[in-house]
């Protein structure tokens, strides 16, 4: 077993060489042939806790799948939207598993799905209903938080009414001074950065803006030089893109829902995002001339050194890979990359980083502001995010350029180790 230990000294995460049990290490080319690129998923098992609701009122139904429990504990957020499935839901809760324990954080995973079309007007009357069939776990076993189709907004206004407070409300509850913890909580989530965001809101894409400033230093690229092209522009690669161009990274393409802007110089990414209307989509009468307007799909193959598929699962697939022309992909999106599209990218020579690792750093940061390990100063946050998410896409790195493991192979080894540590950990909540 080899520790990791991230740039700040003092952060020390596990992680494996060798192989998990009852597997052995991925390989590429160059390593004895027959031996697959690809392996098992650990944390690919049945989820320890699974509840099927249905409305009384209405008939739609819901799901509550918690993957793992740890000291009693799970996180994962909660969504609503026409079609969810059970199967959905319990692949999220296992992606938020895996986050947690990459992570090292002392809680499990866990995630929340009603087949509901959020726009319906009683949607926040299913909501409801559906977080008191749930108040057991809400109580004592499960924090949630907003995700497709439920704002924080609508959770803070039914755990209010619900007499729950907060929906962290099960670890808070666990401080030996909830009131004072529930402040301290708030102020944390209410802190702005230098640019008046929502650090809450920003945190998410900053975190994978570090995931490739970080790919960029492993791999010996000028962060000046390197160009990045982002498909998605919302919350996460919308920040992504904000936070690579402050630190001077050009970003050369982003494509929302109405195409892909190209500019081999880069983007002016502050206007572009400032052009954004309130379903993600540039307007287009605002675009400077010289930015090529391209059809959506083409932001898969624009010129440039590293891919952020942004948008939704499965976005690039095996028919893509041959027109990828990026040196790296970090997956910002969940499940953004086919397993086969992976281990085709791997041939050709092109790392992906995963993303329970590149997108993890909203749910990090919350548990870190829970535990009292970062406050109201952001750039103490930005700070530790950096430091750890640079730390692990360095490990990740080494292994792929030194034993030629994929990362993501890599990644589940250290979080499969994080999580072993971790049986028996119970949370403490100042």
């Amino acid at each position: 077993m080899t520790l990791i230990q991230n740039p700040d000294g003092n952060r020390t995460h596990y992680g494996t060489r060798g192989p998990a049990r009852g597997t052995r290490p991925g390989t590429l080319p160059g390593n004895p042939p027959g031996e697959p690129f690809t392996r098992p998923d650990p944390f690919d098992r049945p989820p320890e806790h699974e509840i099927t609701w249905t409305d009384p009122v209405t008939g739609a139904q819901g799901w509550l799948v918690v993957h793992t429990l740890v000291g009693g504990m799970a996180t994962g957020g909660t969504r609503m939207r026409a079609g969810c499935t059970r199967n959905e839901v319990a692949d999220l809760a296992r992606c938020m598993a895996t986050k947690t324990a990459a992570f090292g954080l002392p809680v499990g995973g866990a995630k929340a799905g009603i087949d509901c079309d959020p726009r319906d007007p009683d949607a926040l009357g299913v909501l409801e209903r559906f977080f008191a069939h749930m108040r057991p776990w809400l109580e004592n076993s499960w924090v949630t938080a907003e995700d497709l189709g439920v704002s924080q907004s609508d959770l803070d206004a039914v755990f209010t009414r619900l007499g729950l407070d907060q929906s962290f409300h099960a670890a808070i509850r666990r401080s030996p001074d909830p009131v004072a913890t529930l402040g301290r909580v708030r102020a944390g989530l209410d802190t702005v950065d230098r640019d008046g965001l929502p650090l809450g809101d920003v945190i998410g894409g900053y975190g994978v803006a570090q995931a490739c400033l970080g790919t960029a230093a492993a791999l010996g690229w000028e962060p000046t030089r390197t160009t990045v092209a982002i498909q998605g522009i919302g919350t996460m690669g919308g920040g992504a893109a904000w936070y690579l161009h402050e630190a001077g990274v050009p970003v050369t393409a982003i494509a929302d829902a109405a195409g892909t802007l190209f500019c081999p110089r880069g983007l002016d990414i502050p206007a572009l995002l400032a052009a954004r209307d309130h379903y993600g989509e540039i307007d287009r009468a605002t675009v400077p001339s010289g930015v090529e307007l391209l059809p959506r799909e083409a932001v898969l193959a624009a010129p440039a050194d590293i891919l952020v598929p942004a948008a939704v699962s499965y976005a690039l697939g095996v028919g893509s890979v041959a027109h990828v022309a990026a040196r790296a992909v970090v997956e910002a999106a969940n499940s953004p990359t086919t397993p086969d599209a992976e281990e085709r990218l791997a041939v050709r020579g092109i790392p992906v980083i995963p993303d329970f690792v590149a997108n993890a750093g909203a749910a990090a940061w919350a548990w870190w502001l829970l535990q009292g390990q970062v406050g109201t100063d952001p750039e103490d946050s930005f700070r530790r995010l950096r430091q750890e998410m640079q730390g692990k896409v360095a490990y990740m790195l080494a292994e792929w350029s030194g034993a030629r493991m994929s990362p993501r192979r890599s990644a589940w080894g250290f979080a499969s180790a994080n999580l072993e540590a971790l049986a028996g950990r119970q949370i403490t909540i100042p």
